[in-house]
């Protein structure tokens, strides 16, 4: 049995359907330029932590982290905190 396009959409009409099919297209590639992104952040702050770590300096900087969260907070609310968390754990790698 095969699904049509408005149940997997969950859109009621055609036209809404290939609308939602091309805006979760869009979405997904979005998701994976922000992951791209993400893993190319990760390896530049690496680069950080080795030098700070060879110049006799701590691997996380929590001044640093701190102007981090206060960023993605005033450009996208309380969640923005969350996923600046988020990224700053992945971004410090393994301590």
């Amino acid at each position: 049995m095969s699904v049509t396009q408005t149940e997997k959409t969950g859109a009621r009409t055609e036209t809404a359907a290939t609308v939602i099919s091309g805006a979760r297209e869009r979405i997904d590639a979005l998701d994976d330029r922000i992951i791209g992104l993400i893993q190319e952040r990760m390896a530049v702050s690496a680069v950080i932590q080795d030098a700070r770590i060879a110049s006799g300096g701590r691997r996380v900087n929590l001044a640093r982290e701190m102007e981090v969260l206060a960023h993605y907070r005033d450009a996208l609310g309380k969640p923005g905190t969350s996923l600046a968390m988020t990224m700053l754990e992945l971004c410090r790698g393994r301590i």
